[in-house]
C-alpha cells in the first residue's frame, strides 16, 4: 500500500514539473488517500498484536 502511495507521489511530482496540473492534482490526491489507508491499517495491525 505504501509502495503505491509513493508511486502516485512520484507521478504527481513529474506531472507537476511537466505542467500537467490536473493530472498532478489527481495523482497527489490518490497518493494522499493511499497513505492515510496505509496508516490506518498499520495502526490496526499494531493494536491487534499488542
Amino acid at each position: 500500500m505504501l509502495h503505491y502511495a509513493l508511486v502516485f507521489l512520484v507521478v504527481a511530482i513529474i506531472a507537476a514539473v511537466l505542467g500537467f496540473g490536473g493530472i498532478a492534482g489527481a495523482a497527489a490526491g490518490i497518493a494522499k488517500i493511499l497513505f492515510i489507508v496505509f496508516l490506518i491499517l498499520a495502526v490496526i495491525s499494531f493494536l491487534r498484536r499488542g
